[in-house]
């Protein structure tokens, strides 16, 4: 049942059987070596999008920074006139 399922040893040569496993491990190697690459991929995106979100807490902690100053400045002003 497992040989018809997967499609192995169909043929009753030992080296047809070799064969058909060679293949499938080269199909196999193809798929590991292709999910190695896109998880790269991804962790290199993960990297630029997180260093996307730093920059812009920097610069969104900047504009509050800016903001608190207005505002003392704003109450001081009103307190000297």
């Amino acid at each position: 049942m497992f040989d018809k399922k997967w499609g192995l040893f169909t043929d009753n040569s030992l080296d047809d059987r070799i064969v058909k496993l060679e293949k499938k491990v080269k199909e196999l190697q193809e798929k590991y070596n292709g999910a190695l690459w896109d998880i790269k991929r991804l962790e290199e995106e993960n990297i630029e999008t997180t260093n996307v979100l730093y920059e812009l807490e920097t610069s969104i902690n900047a504009i509050y920074a800016r903001i608190d100053i207005l505002n003392i400045e704003k109450i001081e002003d009103k307190e000297n006139e």
